[in-house]
């Protein structure tokens, strides 16, 4: 069990606490009628409804939910007399520490797991206009985090810090900075990149190039981890709004919720990564876009084939090679999990539960449910292998007391 989306809760400090004083009050909590909300350059950010996490909605506490939304699911009304979830629980410390988090890890039976920030995913968007202040600030978390985690958790627990890419320089020595900590992967916001003249591109064009080399040369794995990745904007234009992303909002709109349906950003990400090159020029590198679903990835794949069968001499390569030799996907549990095993092979599909959050898994090992019907060394590729083989773990020597 190698599971490739589990996620620490961060304290109040982790982005304040090594800010340095030129960057003093860039991150706030403020309190508002009675509750406590962050804000970024003074804007305030309801996000994360409480960002102090000292009470959050019980792990899996929206699972049946999701699993009965879902025509491919195995659970069907009815099947199981299930008591509803509380709405929250006080946030035990295996939440907020790699110790007790090992503890919890035994209870559940996962043998290793790639640990996400979660309060972090909101910087980057509301920061945009400010590139050197998310820098800065991107810095001050991946300080904490090796403080307060360490990148390396007795071979069990990967955090994987933050690298932020407006200013390339300076993403180059933050990389640097957390590879000489002992990083085995990095999170890498799945979006087009602001940048100081106020344009976005891809981080998958050439004049990324000198940070990927050192990517590849350290073979790190690239996780493309869920983020706030500024789709809200487009939203906003088709629907007169200026709202920022909020996930938890209870209600989106029509026009939202379908478009939204389409995982638009993240298949985006991948086509540039393949169509633009970059898995080309540098085929060593793995990317492991986490906490995106997989729902995107069999249209992406009949999209590919149809363009490269009309014009294979714009693409630098066969774009299914690239995929199938550079991406390795995680689907959420309520999805087909055998239909995208079918359009990509067992070897590049991975297992994350996204515990604690509550549209994750409770008891994340029951994701082997859903591949009872393929062969046990493909159950163990998703279950684990694929993700320990580009980690560089052995599977084999087992981590379980």
């Amino acid at each position: 069990m190698f599971d490739a989306d589990n996620h620490m809760y961060e304290t109040t400090d982790a982005f304040t606490k090594y800010l340095p004083e030129s960057h003093a009050g860039l991150v706030k909590y403020v309190q508002i009628n009675g509750r406590t909300k962050i804000a970024l350059k003074n804007t305030i950010s309801e996000y994360i409804p409480n960002p102090t996490f000292n009470k959050v909605a019980p792990p899996g506490a929206q699972e049946l939910e999701f699993r009965l939304k879902n025509p491919s699911s195995k659970t069907r009304p009815g099947d199981k007399e299930i008591a509803p979830p509380p709405k929250y629980i006080e946030s035990p410390p295996a939440f907020f520490n790699p110790a007790d988090r090992l503890e919890l890890m035994n209870e559940l039976s996962i043998d290793r797991a790639l640990m996400w920030p979660t309060l972090a995913s909101l910087l980057e968007e509301r920061l945009a206009d400010d590139p050197e202040a998310t820098h800065v600030v991107v810095h001050a978390l991946n300080r904490w985090m090796h403080e307060h985690w360490t990148f390396n958790y007795e071979d069990r627990i990967f955090p994987t810090p933050v690298i932020t890419l407006p200013v390339v320089d300076e993403a180059i020595r933050e990389l640097e900075w957390v590879l000489e900590r002992g990083a085995r992967a990095i999170l890498i916001r799945p979006a087009p990149v602001p940048d100081l003249g106020g344009r976005r591109r891809s981080f998958a064009l050439p004049e990324y190039d000198r940070f990927w080399k050192i990517v590849e040369d350290a073979g790190v794995v690239v996780g493309l981890h869920a983020s706030d990745d500024g789709f809200v904007r487009y939203l906003n234009e088709w629907e007169g709004r200026t709202s920022e992303y909020l996930p938890f909002k209870s209600k989106p709109s029509a026009f939202s919720a379908v478009v939204s349906s389409e995982y638009r950003t993240i298949k985006d990400v991948i086509v540039s990564i393949i169509a633009h090159g970059l898995a080309t020029r540098f085929p060593d590198l793995r990317f492991v876009p986490v906490e995106n679903g997989s729902a995107w990835a069999r249209p992406m794949i009949a999209n590919l084939k149809k363009v490269y069968e009309r014009s294979p001499d714009i693409f630098p390569e066969d774009p299914l090679v690239a995929l199938r030799r550079s991406i390795y996907i995680h689907p959420f549990h309520e999805e087909d999990v055998l239909g995208l095993v079918e359009a990509i092979g067992a070897d590049r599909v991975i297992f994350g539960s996204d515990y604690p959050h509550p549209e994750g898994l409770f008891d994340p090992v029951t994701f082997v449910d859903e591949l009872d019907s393929l062969p046990k060394e493909d159950q163990a590729k998703i279950m684990g292998g694929n993700l320990a083989q580009i980690m560089g773990v052995d599977p084999a020597k087992g981590a379980l007391p």
